[in-house]
């Protein structure tokens, strides 16, 4: 039996809404969550079915911790993904990762206190493993059809989530170079976990805009200069999107297998 595909893409700053999708239409769902972030966006990429979300919302109008993230993934589940391509705009914490780079992640660091990280906070508790937490072989196409675009990218890296809205101090980014980060941004966590939680593969495109506040030559991040290179970046990662995703298969992964023996409690 053929398994359909049906892949979601959360769009991050400058893809809130890319026009990459044949016969596309909106619907509104909810879920017992909540309403997610954005109204889905539905359509065909190729012969592939694809979902795609707002991750702040179609003007960007939520801040990072106010993301509704157990509703996002809960209503790209159920509406049959099986796989999930993130974008986000990071800050490099390592000056070969340019702005302008791509950064396939397999490794984070949750610096967030306040968002809700698990769909098992009641009668049950979900110990998922988190040691490899994103999909080997997502992360592997991506980097494979970027490879074939042309585009500058890093295969892995890790990437340190943290509370925002704001950006962090010298002192806090000379800290997580210390730790061995690699890129930053304020979306990632607990959106890769709930992900995992689901049974859902997930892959970020982590699209860097600038060099963070610990590059003491070039000028300090702000918000005009993340949105100048977004848009830059934006048209790369549409490209890639449009190729990676014909690509993908239904295939067996450990990321739909954690879930299985993972919770305990309950009836």
């Amino acid at each position: 039996m053929v398994q359909i595909i049906k892949i979601g893409i959360i769009g991050g700053s400058g893809l809130e809404d890319p026009k990459i999708l044949k016969d596309s239409k909106e619907i509104n769902v909810t879920t017992k969550f909540g309403n997610p972030s954005s109204a889905l966006t539905t359509g065909k990429i190729g012969d592939v079915d694809v979902v795609i979300l707002s991750r702040h919302g179609k003007k960007h109008s939520i801040m990072p911790s106010n993301v509704n993230y157990r509703a996002n993934i809960l209503a790209l589940k159920e509406q049959g993904c099986a796989h999930i391509i993130a974008t986000t705009a990071c800050g490099s914490l390592r000056k070969e990762i340019e702005p302008g780079h791509l950064v396939f992640c397999d490794q984070f660091i949750d610096r967030t206190t306040k968002r809700d990280s698990t769909f098992y906070d009641v009668g049950k508790v979900c110990h998922i493993p988190m040691a490899e937490p994103f999909c080997a072989k997502l992360r592997s196409l991506l980097a494979g059809t970027s490879s074939e675009l042309n585009l500058k990218h890093h295969k892995k890296g890790t990437i340190i989530t943290i509370e925002g809205p704001r950006f962090s101090t010298k002192a806090e980014s000379h800290m997580f170079r210390q730790w061995n980060a690699d890129v930053i941004n304020m979306s990632t966590v607990p959106e890769v976990v709930l992900a995992r939680e689901a049974g859902i593969c997930y892959a970020i495109v982590a699209m860097s805009t600038d060099y963070d506040c610990w590059h003491e030559t070039e000028e300090e991040v702000n918000i005009e200069m993340v949105l100048k290179i977004m848009k830059q970046n934006a048209e790369n990662v549409k490209k890639l999107l449009i190729a990676t995703i014909p690509k993908i298969k239904y295939y067996d992964c450990q990321c739909r297998e954690d879930i299985k023996t993972a919770i305990i409690g309950g009836d």
